[in-house]
């Protein structure tokens, strides 16, 4: 039997680690529900530290700062997969709610850990990972099944938005690869013959009521995020419900309290597979700001002061682009000014949505920020994207 716990209300702090982005639109959502925010986050220029009433310029395992966060804060969540398990699990020996809790988030920590996992529950979902082998010694490589390859290598830890990855086609190029990557342990994909990536978005309340957003269908450029659209324009309805039931088994079974993201793959034949975990509000998630109900960051909130999970339907199809720093330089030279992009041009469209993140230095790769495409239809938010991403000067 659950037990149950009362609700964080209005008034108290909360507290995120890590000053990001996502730390930024977490602040403002707690912020608009009447809650004050405390950012732990070492960066003194951190986009959420900027606007939160406090901020730890402290690292992760700085007990000091652990200490004094847990003194002022009811609740503790994270917005990158990649913090300490030791600092969530001292924050709750201190006597914080901690939201999620480090045995779920360390499984998405390690892409070892996050494969094993999918396996296991293979059967209750009837979504796996894609083949694969795990790489941790020259043993696995020499007992390759190379029906693996072509393949992808991953490292298993601290790899994101296409870093930490390479395409192997042959056995050579795979203990290349392994000896560029130092050798770390890591987890080779079987490359697959692959139709369109989609993620789904799912929350899970302390009390284990579960809601799931509408799925995303993503478009990545050089391992990043480049469009989300709502609902994904590929998808049929049957796959649609397996991804959704997926998802919602999946939280469970990692016994997760707050918001997560699983990436699917899905292939020409018309097959899934379960790609990524992220234990966070995740980019391809930034939709729910402007066309669904409840925003992702809104339910992070909801999820960590143990309130009623919000309704999560869609009120418009959206298309999502990311903004990356590139944009701020039009030669592409490393010695040019940045200088601000056309946002009026862009504005032109009158159900563009603009949201930026508050990072004082543009950097190539670096995310700036997002516009939500507001539409009739799929097609039409899709085709409003490409229109603002061409007035932007970005490929659509």
């Amino acid at each position: 039997m659950l037990e149950y716990l009362t609700p964080i209300l209005p008034g108290a702090y909360l507290g995120m680690l890590g000053g990001g982005q996502l730390g930024r639109m977490f602040t403002q959502a707690a912020q608009a529900m009447g809650y004050k925010v405390c950012i732990l986050d070492p960066d003194p220029l951190s986009p959420a530290g900027a606007i939160a009433e406090k901020h730890l310029e402290a690292n992760f395992t700085d007990s000091a700062a652990l200490k004094e966060m847990a003194a002022i804060c009811q609740a503790v969540s994270t917005e990158f997969e990649n913090v300490p398990a030791q600092t969530l699990d001292e924050l709750e020996a201190l006597g914080v709610y901690v939201a999620p809790r480090s045995d779920s988030v360390s499984i998405a920590q390690n892409r070892i850990a996050e494969k094993i996992f999918l396996s296991k529950w293979k059967s209750a979902v009837h979504i796996g990972p894609v083949p694969y082998c795990v790489i941790e010694n020259q043993a696995a490589i020499d007992a390759l099944d190379e029906t693996l390859l072509p393949g992808i290598l991953k490292i298993a830890r601290l790899g994101y938005d296409g870093k930490g990855q390479i395409t192997v086609d042959s056995l050579a190029e795979l203990k290349q690869a392994w000896h560029n990557f130092a050798q770390v342990p890591c987890v080779l994909e079987k490359r697959m013959d692959l139709a369109f990536e989609v993620s789904a978005l799912v929350v899970r309340g302390y009390d284990d009521a579960v809601v799931v957003y509408p799925i995303a269908q993503n478009i990545h450029r050089n391992g990043i995020l480049h469009t989300s659209t709502v609902p994904a324009p590929s998808l049929n309805s049957d796959q649609e419900n397996r991804v959704l039931q997926a998802a919602k088994t999946l939280i469970r079974h990692l016994n997760y309290v707050g918001i997560l993201c699983i990436e699917f793959f899905v292939l020409k034949s018309g097959e899934i597979f379960a790609n990524e975990i992220a234990p966070r509000p995740h980019n391809s998630g930034h939709y729910t700001m402007d066309a669904s109900v409840t925003s992702q960051f809104q339910q992070q909130v909801r999820a960590m002061a143990r309130l009623p999970l919000g309704d999560t339907r869609l009120l418009t199809p959206v298309s999502m682009l990311n903004l990356l720093g590139d944009l701020w330089f039009k030669t592409g030279t490393i010695d040019e000014l940045p200088q601000e992009p056309d946002w009026a041009s862009a504005l032109s469209h009158d159900s563009a949505k603009l949201h930026l993140y508050g990072k004082s230095v543009p950097l190539s790769g670096r995310k700036m920020g997002h516009i939500n495409c507001l539409g009739a239809s799929p097609v039409e938010a899709r085709q409003i994207a490409a229109a603002v991403a061409g007035d932007l000067g970005i490929e659509p």
